[in-house]
Parts: C-alpha cells; sequence; structure tokens
C-alpha cells in the first residue's frame, strides 16, 4: 500500500512538472509572483534603490536600498528642505539559495525590511554573487562553459562580497559604521569576514544574527545526506557541465503559478517541501505569502557553495573550502584547510536561534556563543516550533524577530 501510495504521488509530481494539468476556470494568479524586488518594494509604498557594487576580485553585486520608510509613518520620515533627515544603515544580509527578496515577503507591517525602515532606518539588502540579482562580473560570463564565474564557495563571499558591501554602503552614507542583519548564511559570511578581515569589526556597530550558522554538524535538515559525497558533488556536476545550483528562472515561476497558486497544492507540494529542509511549523507559516516565496526561492549559488556546507557536517568544523590534499597546499600550504578564527569577531554579536532549527542546530548554537568573545545577546525564540525560515517569514516575525531587533539596535 505504501510503495502504491509513493507511485501515485511520484506520478502526480511528474504531470505537474510537465505542465500536464491546466488551472481550473476562474482562479486568480497573485499578480506579486511576476514583480522584482524593486517593484515590489514600490507596490508596497516604500521608496527604492538600486546599487551596484564591484568585489576586488570583479563581482559586480546588487544592492537594494529602501533609503526611509513610507511618509508620514513616524518622525525619523520628516523631510527638511527636500533632504530626508540623516539614518543609520542596517545591510541585511539573505540566506543560501535566497536573495534580497527574502526580507520583502510580506505586508509592509510584517516584512523585517519593511520595519526597519519604517522605523528610521536605512536600509540595504544585500545578494551575495551568483544570485538571481549578482550573476555579473567584470569579464567572467556566468553561463561559460568553464565555469569560471562560479569558482567560490561562502569563503569568497565573506572574504570579498561583505566587505565591498561594507565598505561602499559607508561611503554612500557618510556613516563610520552600520548594524548587520543576517540570515543563516547571511550570518556564516559575516563570521567569516570578520574572521578572516578583522579591520572590519570596526565599521560594524552590532551585529545580529537569525538562525546563526558556523559549524553544522548537527543540522537534521536532509543535506546532511550529501555528507558522504562532500568531495565529489561539485567535481561530479563540473563533469556534466552544472556549475550553478538552483538557479531562479521564468519556466520555475510559471510552475509555482501552476502548482501552489492555480493548482491548490500548496501544502502537498510547496509548504512541506520547505519544511522538510528547515523544520516543520505550519502554524507561523503565512500560506497568503507562499506563491510569492516560491517565485523567489530559490535565487541561484555555485554547487561549491552547497558542497562546502556539505563538508561542514562532515568535519564538525567552521573551516575555508576543503580542495583535497594537493591543492591545499597550493592554496593554503597546509594539507587541511584553515579553520577560521572565530576570537577575531570582536564586534558586538547578537544571536536569535530556534529549537526546532533543522539548520542550525542549538547545539551547533551553543558551540558558537562559546566561541564568539563578543556575544551581547543569546536569545532562544520562545515558541518550541519555531523554524529556520521563521526568522524572515512567520506570521509573528514581527514581534517575535523584528520587535527584538528594534528594541536591541539603539544601545549600539
Amino acid at each position: 500500500m505504501e510503495g502504491q501510495a509513493r507511485h501515485i504521488l511520484f506520478s502526480l509530481l511528474f504531470f505537474l512538472l510537465a505542465g500536464r494539468l491546466e488551472g481550473k476556470e476562474g482562479e486568480d494568479v497573485n499578480p506579486d509572483i511576476y514583480l522584482d524586488v524593486p517593484g515590489l518594494i514600490t507596490k508596497y509604498g516604500f521608496p527604492v534603490e538600486t546599487h551596484v557594487v564591484q568585489t576586488e576580485d570583479g563581482y559586480l553585486l546588487t544592492l537594494h536600498r529602501i533609503p526611509h520608510g513610507r511618509a508620514g509613518r513616524n518622525s525619523s520620515s520628516r523631510q527638511e528642505e527636500n533632504r530626508v533627515l540623516p539614518r543609520t544603515p542596517v545591510l541585511m544580509q539573505h540566506g543560501l539559495l535566497s536573495s534580497s527578496a527574502c526580507w520583502i515577503m510580506g505586508a509592509p507591517e510584517k516584512a523585517p525590511a519593511y520595519m526597519m525602515a519604517d522605523s528610521g532606518y536605512d536600509v540595504w539588502l544585500g545578494n551575495a554573487r551568483g544570485n538571481t540579482y549578482s550573476r555579473h562580473h567584470t569579464s567572467l560570463n556566468p553561463d561559460g562553459k568553464d565555469g569560471k564565474f562560479w569558482d567560490f564557495s561562502w569563503d569568497e563571499i565573506g572574504q570579498y562580497d561583505v566587505p565591498a558591501m561594507i565598505d561602499y554602503i559607508l561611503n554612500k552614507t557618510g556613516h563610520k559604521n552600520l548594524y548587520y542583519v543576517g540570515h543563516s548564511m547571511g550570518t556564516t559570511v559575516f563570521f567569516a569576514a570578520m574572521s578572516v578581515r578583522p579591520e572590519y569589526n570596526s565599521k560594524v556597530r552590532a551585529m545580529f544574527g537569525l538562525g546563526p550558522v558556523a559549524t553544522v554538524k548537527h543540522i537534521l535538515s536532509p543535506i546532511r545526506y550529501l555528507t558522504p559525497f562532500a568531495h565529489e558533488l561539485e567535481v561530479l556536476l563540473s563533469l556534466l557541465g552544472q556549475y550553478e545550483f538552483l538557479p531562479h528562472n521564468k519556466l520555475y515561476v510559471k510552475w509555482v503559478e501552476m502548482v501552489c497558486t492555480t493548482k491548490r497544492y500548496q501544502k502537498l507540494m510547496c509548504m512541506n517541501s520547505m519544511f522538510l529542509l528547515t523544520g516543520f511549523d505550519e502554524a507561523e507559516f503565512n500560506m497568503t505569502w507562499l506563491p510569492v516565496i516560491l517565485a523567489n526561492n530559490p535565487a541561484g549559488t555555485s554547487v561549491r557553495t552547497l558542497a562546502h556546507f556539505a563538508q561542514g557536517v562532515k568535519s564538525g568544523k567552521f573551516q575555508h573550502f576543503d580542495f583535497g590534499t594537493k591543492e591545499n597546499l597550493k592554496r593554503y600550504n597546509q594539507t587541511q584547510p584553515p579553520v577560521y578564527n572565530l576570537a577575531n569577531v570582536v564586534a558586538p554579536v547578537g544571536l536569535l536561534w530556534a529549537v526546532n532549527d533543522f539548520l542550525a542546530d542549538p547545539r551547533d548554537e551553543t558551540l558558537l556563543a562559546m566561541s564568539l568573545p563578543n556575544v551581547v545577546h543569546d536569545v532562544r525564540i520562545p515558541l518550541p516550533s519555531f523554524n529556520h525560515i521563521d526568522f524572515i517569514w512567520s506570521i509573528d516575525v514581527d514581534k517575535l524577530v523584528v520587535r527584538l531587533l528594534l528594541k536591541y539596535m539603539p544601545f549600539y
């Protein structure tokens, strides 16, 4: 009976992916699934700017800026002589397979970026190399057959992307430092950046990590099943000419429209697929925004980035990418990849974590908190079912996460 059910489920999945099932007449498609980040921000009443940042190694990253909140929402949005009063900048950095869109998936009263802007901050939404908004380079082609564009993991995002974005924002605004809010891999690359480039600690007023990720030895997500193949994963896919992992494309958005909006298979195929990776918490998930979330995620990254996390599950260490003994000697002058020195991360750090987080297990979070020299907040979200994506998309993200950030930030 179980085998028959499995066969039916896979048959259904095949036909859906093949586009054989037509939508029912009269069913509405959420028009937001076809809007990009600037389009969504504009639609919901906020100003938006698009900036391009060049890294030291030639990658062109897109920053989406919400310079102030909606007119009349708070005193800090008043204008004097047609000039918005100076606001402290906040850099918000997305997680693995995501983009700047992750911070605006909700109503203005709920979405983290909108709440930050309406509360008086100058909000900058980062995009790591290789995602939907950062697939450009001064000389390398992301679609090139040699795959050179994709020769990076979160090592390079930490070493080059984070510093480039910080410098650009500070130069543009005239501020000497900024706040940093990261989710998932957005915290990983921050810890990596401050470890290898400790001079940037002085440019961060305070960092707040949501579902923080450094070591990943104890993760419960199915990603752990890639661990035995961590060293072979990138080699195998490169032989097949595959260097990019889960890129965003228009065909996928059409699939989202059909399956997660028109056909109403949200729970079976759309919501539960995310829960499998991040932890189950149906009560906190906002089904209204599911089609828009899936139309923007996944946003793509390199195969090597995924392989790097798989290596971390196996090693249990927060370390650089392992290229194998021979290549490690060339790159690192040692047979094993160097371990990141978290003692270098001296900026004030606030950690927000959850017990039902499949990707940031409490045991790994405890090790991280013990390794960082300046943890100023170490907060467990009180809901037992709170999961990894609830930090950015839950129904109560405003009460449980953003209001906490807004409470702590003025102290730094």
